[in-house]
């Protein structure tokens, strides 16, 4: 039999179907989901959760002149899919194949490139804005997790957009998960909405009872704005988003295409800002996924039948990173561990479990965890916060200001540092040696392997010095090093000694090095290699003294020439 999925390769399509149809495509697109990220990876439940939502989007608004932003972006399979990309998907994650996230290069239906969170309603924002000024009428839509809500970014665009008058339409995926469980205040709040469905019943009861009620009756229901905000405040204490200026709808069932093209269709018709509180389940229709949805968040290939990864998961360095912390803060109850939100992605979880008093999760809020870590250093604790590469670009202004400038003591350690691969250009951490050797006062570190990253990280948290240890995603080489001197203070390490070339590599890209001298010893060239270790302070006297030596210089490393190790051998006087 033919599937409705086939013949759906753009909206048009998809509009002209009835909602039986329209339920039938939804079963079939988790379907399809479910064959290519089981073979290929991605990012799983976050997409099979949006399912219903996507397609009365696509239904109720018209792509692309109406324009979604998708928050984060990479809960758009589903979007791909609908807008003629679905035998593209069977690229994603592999080189030149299709974005795991929206790109506007790839197609018109992309209205804007994001990667990383909360940042969907200060764009749609901006669209909204320029609409009004060229006298536009396209519908602008958000579409905005609660987990990326705790985001300062999304709160500050919601408070702007709220006070604009701005016809913009915010679509809470309100699914109680980001990657870890969602932790704060709003999600707290969300979680008092949801219990309140009485509000929706006491609302109706209420303006019929007014409207059979004689002589005064309609009069009164005229005033249904201020009934319906006193009763939200009677039935919902401090409802948010009314306050700031949004027209709330919702809860909704996130699940029911019928509900929630209603609920689109009478959002067209508002004006002003608009929020919309859909609930969803992440990993909605495959069980493994619904019970663990942290696990099948962002995963690599795995068994359909069993949820199993195919490839057992292998020693990584955020795992190192997480049992060394764990044994350090055994012995020292100054310890403490921060995360973004991030807690099985950075090795957190067995701290957690056995310090709950001492890990501290603030949600996504990378700004407000460095401003945090540097108030419990001066407060006389060891904080040791751990963080994606890409997402700490977030706290650079922290950085400066709240550790940097104040040499505040804190340990900061900065997981998939480098290339990251499969997960794209917006989640690569090719920027961290860049900016952070531009900050005065940092000592940014890069173990070589597992062994020298519990070197560091023991000695950082000893310092009382600010700290930076950058480490990349994935396991090291099988062909381990034996060396491991103890650390000092910008001090390199010489791996091997040569006479015609110095190479110097930091990191993981220290192996590198070793298999290029190997493979520059078949051509007579004797390669001597070193381990800078430190970025800051760089261990100028040792490679000087070996540039002098070979008279020739090559550097290895995984992030940007400006601010990095090629700069300082290429820009010097020497």
């Amino acid at each position: 039999m033919d599937k409705i999925l086939d013949r759906v390769n753009k909206p048009d399509v998809l509009k002209k179907l009835n909602l039986v149809e329209k339920e039938e495509l939804a079963k079939e697109i988790r379907e399809y989901i479910l064959e290519v990220v089981s073979k290929n990876g991605g990012h799983l439940a976050s997409n099979l959760g949006i399912v219903e939502l996507t397609i009365a989007l696509h239904s109720v608004f018209n792509l692309p002149q109406d324009k979604i932003i998708w928050d984060v972006g990479h809960q758009s399979y589903v979007h791909k899919i609908i807008t003629g990309r679905k035998e593209q998907m069977k690229t994603l994650r592999k080189f030149e194949g299709l974005s795991g996230f929206p790109k506007i290069s790839e197609s018109e239906y992309d209205s804007f490139d994001t990667g990383h969170s909360s940042t969907s309603i200060s764009v749609a924002l901006g669209m909204a804005r320029a609409n009004a000024l060229e006298n536009k009428s396209d519908h602008i839509i958000a579409v905005i997790g609660d987990g990326s809500l705790t985001g300062g970014m999304a709160m500050e665009a919601l408070n702007d957009a709220g006070s604009s008058n701005s016809n913009i339409t915010v679509i809470l995926n309100d699914n109680e998960m980001s990657i870890s469980k969602n932790v704060g205040g709003i999600p707290a709040l969300l979680t008092k909405i949801r219990v309140k469905k009485m509000y929706k019943r006491s609302n109706n009861c209420i303006k019929r009872f007014f409207n059979k009620v004689p002589l005064i009756g309609k009069p009164i229901v005229s005033l249904a704005h201020n009934i319906k905000r006193g009763i939200k405040q009677m039935v919902i204490p401090n409802m948010y988003f009314e306050d700031i200026g949004f027209t709330y709808l919702g809860p909704v069932d996130g699940h029911d295409i019928e509900e929630l093209e209603n609920i689109l269709e009478q959002s067209k018709h508002l004006e002003g800002p608009i929020l919309i509180h859909v609930m969803t389940k992440k990993g909605k229709g495959y069980k493994f996924a619904e019970e663990k949805p942290d696990k099948f968040h962002g995963i690599s290939s795995f068994d359909l039948k069993t949820g199993e990864l195919i490839s057992k998961p292998k020693v990584d360095y955020s795992k190192v990173f997480g049992e060394k912390l764990v044994e350090l803060a055994s012995k020292d109850n100054k310890i403490v561990a921060v995360t973004a939100a991030m807690k099985d992605g950075t090795g957190l979880k067995e701290f957690a479990n056995k310090f709950p008093d001492r890990f501290f999760d603030v949600g996504i809020a990378e700004q407000h965890a460095v401003g945090m870590i540097a108030g419990m250093a001066i407060a006389g604790l060891k904080p040791v916060f751990a963080v994606y590469s890409s997402f700490l670009q977030r706290g650079y202004d922290q950085l400066i200001h709240d550790v940097a400038l104040e040499q505040i003591p804190v340990t900061i350690c900065v997981d998939r540092a480098g290339i990251v691969g499969a997960d794209g250009e917006t989640h690569q951490g090719l920027f961290d040696l860049c900016f952070l050797n531009s900050i005065p006062n940092l000592i940014v570190m890069a173990p070589k392997d597992f062994k020298e990253l519990e070197q560091m990280l023991e000695f950082a948290v000893n310092l009382n010095k600010p700290v930076i240890i950058r480490y990349p995603r994935g396991g090291e080489s099988l062909n381990k090093f034996e060396q491991h001197t103890n650390i000092e203070l910008g001090k390199s390490e010489i791996i091997k000694e040569g006479k015609d070339l110095t190479i110097i590599a930091i990191g993981k890209m220290v192996e590198k090095a070793r298999k290029v001298s190997e493979l520059l010893k078949k051509d007579n060239i004797d390669a001597e290699i070193i381990n800078a270790r430190f970025l800051k302070p760089l261990d100028k006297e040792t490679i000087l003294k070996s540039i002098e030596k070979t008279k020739n210089v090559a550097t290895i490393e995984d992030g940007l020439i400006e601010g990095g190790l090629r700069k300082f051998c290429y820009g010097s006087d020497k």
